[in-house]
């Protein structure tokens, strides 16, 4: 059952908000153990949410009313730590206020069921917290999850939520998605508070929904999207409805595939389901032709150096006092912000002005970029290298060319399930300028009605075994 189904089901009373969270919170007993998808359970606040949520009017029931989620935990629940999955949030207070994200699903009837697992301060793509243990795929669990919302990927795939929040600074809403065979959204930079949640880069973090659907990230991103007066970062621009604009095809829709990553330095089995993802675009009424991106080899680069600068700053007066506390490859990371010198710092802002007007060109010919979401499967868990057409590369430098341009320009970006190698999930990358989420998810749910990629579940957690 999707999200989108649940909330119908309950706005219809087939369900109560109690009953919804006690199948919840009865599926993270009976399966988180071997997934490792949660840091921490709220279940008693959780049953006391819903019961006050039956207490309401039905003209006071919002359109995610009873419907249970969880939260990344770098993003603030309010009585709840915010961890961090770091030794260094040991003995931490609980958050005082719920993040504005959070509150914005609150407001529309969720319930928090919890907060999800993460790679250490969200900096990093695997989700191997050194506090909580790795999170496993649910699809293989001697492999990884993906990160840095590796919990909310994970989470979502052995649907022990109806959907899931993650954060999204150079991939980390997409990467699970991909890994874990579910759908996910990077929204526009700016189109989402980040006040409650702790930062990578105030330059380029977002959050972004993880749910079974198309359908269900556009009702999550309703709830949550908008300006928020105490966050200067979000943007003051209208938010659609954006559920009620998944109808009408893509009959006419112009996608352009970015040629130089899907012949790039990818997994060919990969590149073949990507490519049917494609073909069944082509099918369903796009209009589907190459793009060629001029320097897009060099965007990812210069959103890295820029993002490892503004990760150090944010955690300088920690390093300061408590360096000891991080875990050995999110330490690494930190240093090397120290060394990233002011003049690169700058010559990389300044060359985001080129990735701007280069994307901004390509989208004057095409509505919707297209790309594989990622061009390797995930490692197994311990593991920092993987198999690439018959070599052995790192799997962290495979991530940057497919993920980091997105992000350096701040644009939306959907994973989409689009097939299998191995047994394991592969993801689609529609991508589109920047407050085109509609767009976005119109594509995809068009995509999702040909297709049954995203209702598959992993054999470990099926709710239909």
């Amino acid at each position: 059952m999707s999200l989108a189904d649940l909330a119908g089901r309950l706005s219809r009373s087939d369900l109560s908000p109690r009953e919804a969270v006690e199948y919840y919170l009865d599926r993270i007993e009976r399966h988180d153990g071997e997934i490792n998808s949660y840091i921490s359970v709220r279940g008693e606040e959780a049953l006391a949410d819903a019961v006050a949520l039956e207490k309401r009017a039905p003209a006071d029931r919002g359109p995610l009313w009873g419907v249970p989620v969880a939260v990344k935990d770098v993003i603030d629940v309010e009585g709840t730590v915010t961890t961090c999955g770091s030794y260094v949030t040991e003995g931490a207070w609980p958050a005082e206020r719920d993040a504005g994200v959070v509150a914005g699903l609150r407001d529309a009837g969720a319930i928090v069921l919890g907060k999800l697992n993460t790679h250490e301060y969200a900096y990093g793509a695997m989700t191997t917290s050194p506090r909580f243990g790795s999170g496993h795929n649910p699809w293989a669990t001697d492999r990884i999850v993906g990160g840095s919302s590796g919990g909310s990927g994970a989470c979502s795939a052995a649907r022990l939520a109806a959907g899931t929040l993650g954060t999204d600074t150079a991939g980390s809403v997409r990467i699970p998605a991909s890994f874990n065979g579910v759908t996910g959204l990077r929204p526009t930079t700016g189109r989402v508070s980040n006040r409650g949640v702790f930062p990578v880069s105030f330059t380029y973090d977002t959050v972004g929904p993880l749910a079974p659907s198309a359908e269900d990230c556009a009702l999550l991103l309703t709830a949550m999207a908008g300006h928020d007066p105490e966050d200067p970062s979000t943007a003051d621009v209208p938010v659609p409805t954006y559920e009620r604009e998944l109808g009408g095809g893509i009959e006419g829709l112009r996608v352009g595939v970015v040629r130089s990553l899907l012949d790039g330095d990818i997994d060919a089995r990969i590149a073949d389901a990507v490519a049917a993802g494609i073909d069944e675009l082509r099918g369903l009424g796009a209009q589907v032709r190459d793009v060629s991106m001029p320097m897009i080899e060099h965007f990812g680069t210069i959103q890295q150096a820029t993002q490892f600068a503004d990760a150090t700053q944010v955690h300088a007066p920690t390093m300061r006092t408590n360096l000891d506390a991080y875990g050995p490859d999110v330490r690494a990371r930190l240093l090397t912000g120290l060394f990233i010198p002011s003049t690169v710092y700058a010559a990389g802002q300044r060359a985001r002005r080129v990735a701007y007007e280069t994307m901004r060109k390509a989208f004057g010919d095409v509505d919707v970029l297209c790309a594989p979401t990622m061009p390797v499967l995930p490692p197994r868990i311990g593991e920092d290298t993987v198999e690439l057409n018959g070599r052995t590369t790192l799997y962290r430098l495979t991530i940057i060319p497919y993920n980091s341009p997105w992000s350096l320009v701040g644009l939306p970006v959907l994973s989409v399930p689009c097939g299998f190698v191995d047994g394991m999930p592969v993801g689609m990358a529609l991508i589109a300028w920047r407050f085109a989420e509609s767009t976005l998810f119109r594509a995809g749910h068009t995509y999702q009605q040909a297709t049954d990629w995203h209702v598959r579940e992993p054999a470990l957690t099926s709710t239909t075994a």
